[in-house]
């Protein structure tokens, strides 16, 4: 290994420990790189340029945009009215209409933190009135936020059809079972909780109110119909497919539930604004490491030294599975993404793993990362909103955690699990 691959790993490490912003990391460590290397520091600058400037990032405003305006217009709120009339008089039936809640906001969001928190806001002090433990409803609000992550459109999987030059809509599709997987297991949870806890049973709630529920929440239910439908219908891109989600909730928001005021409307912009420039400042910073990483031909040098303890792919499959939780639970998704892309890539091509099952394993383990305590994100959406401890919140949340590993093996194991809807558009 070069002196600068080592002054790279080691620099990454202790600036990431002293508490220094990743961007700024990146940023810091590729001129660090380039000046050991007696390169042209304005490569830096075209690298910076060029990591923003693919085209498929474009989806990432669009979907974020759209999150929020879900979240502000009314149609996440009326998306829980759905699940829990429809399922609350069931044992766990709150608990999992916020389950059906979450996949469904999850499918539109395409973030972790977003629907933690769209879903925690809504749904945990009505957990709490109706005799669930409030961190219980915390824990269940973390967990479901890596289905935003999981099931399309996610932004991670974006990123990752960027970096991997594959098929976003394959990638789409790759996660749909695992991520129904995973909510099916939630629901399991919510059963058992509610059993053993002895919750009260909510009254049914009878056709004629969910009839009024649908009817109130017609227009949020067609939000996943007309972004899904559109890609997968061919009528648009999955960029395409982001602004038409926004736009589609900006109508719905304002001028149907007219619960978004044109008052409010410059916030949830501004806040969509925020959230995009940190996730491509952080992709741009990420570019010009990766270029430096790469040129050290560091990847290959990492590949070499975990295939020499082992030919097993099975346990190549254990140690990057471990790898990724680890480094999900402690840095940003997408630059960790960024950073180990090539790593991921050349392990995975040197074990002939099929590449779209790859990406979904590395998505899906920096999903489960994002509420693996003691540092994950969502797990501090979910505290913040509940105003509890983070030890109380993840206390509540190992059943959770269970099955989302169970889906990381499900999905590292059987491959049919991520590559039998993406074969159907082959």
């Amino acid at each position: 290994m070069t002196t600068v691959a080592i002054v790279l790993i080691v620099g990454l490490l202790v600036l990431l420990l002293l508490g220094m912003p990743i961007a700024f990391t990146l940023g810091i460590l590729a001129l660090v790189g380039m000046w050991l290397n007696d390169a042209n520091p304005l490569i830096l600058s075209q690298r910076l340029v060029a990591g923003t400037g693919v085209h498929s990032l474009l989806a990432i405003p669009g979907f974020v945009l759209a999150g929020y305006i879900m979240s502000e217009g009314g149609l996440s709120r009326r998306l829980v009215h759905i699940a829990s009339s429809m399922i609350g008089h069931l044992p766990g039936g709150l608990s999992m209409a916020t389950v059906g809640a979450g996949t469904f906001f999850g499918a539109i969001s395409g973030s972790a933190p977003a629907t933690t928190a769209a879903i925690g806001s809504v749904m945990t002090r009505e957990l709490e009135d109706r005799g669930y433990e409030r961190g219980y409803a915390a824990a269940l609000a973390t967990a479901v936020g890596p289905l935003g992550q999981m099931i399309p459109p996610s932004i991670p999987m974006v990123v990752w059809g960027v970096l991997a030059e594959e098929s976003i809509s394959k990638l789409f599709l790759a996660g749909i079972i695992p991520g129904l997987a995973a909510a099916l297991g939630f629901v399991a949870i919510s059963y058992l909780y509610a059993i053993i806890r002895g919750v009260p049973r909510a009254a049914w709630a009878g056709f004629r109110e969910i009839g009024l529920a649908i009817r109130n929440g017609i227009w949020a239910l067609f939000t996943p119909v007309v972004i899904l439908g559109g890609i997968y219908g061919g009528v648009f891109t999955p960029t395409e497919a982001s602004m038409v989600g926004a736009f589609y909730s900006f109508i719905v928001g304002v001028f149907i539930y007219r619960e978004l005021s044109w008052r409010r409307l410059p916030g949830v912009l501004l806040q969509s604004l925020r959230t995009t420039a940190i996730i491509m400042f952080i992709i741009a910073a990420a570019y010009g490491f990766a270029w430096v990483v790469s040129n050290e031909q560091l990847p290959s040098q990492v590949a070499e030294q975990l295939l020499s303890i082992t030919d097993n792919p099975i346990l190549i499959l254990l140690i990057l599975n471990l790898l990724l939780l680890f480094l999900g639970a402690v840095m940003d998704t997408l630059s960790a993404m960024v950073i180990l892309s090539t790593v991921l890539i050349a392990v995975g091509n040197s074990i002939g793993l099929d590449p779209i099952q790859l990406g979904a394993m590395v998505v899906i383990n920096f999903a489960v990362g994002m509420v693996t305590p003691p540092l994950g994100y969502s797990l501090f959406v979910a505290a913040s909103i509940t105003e509890l401890r983070i030890e109380t919140v993840a206390r509540h949340l190992w059943p959770f955690l269970l099955v989302l590993v169970g889906v990381i093996a499900l999905v590292s194991y059987v491959p049919w699990v991520t590559l039998w809807l993406p074969s159907l558009i082959d």
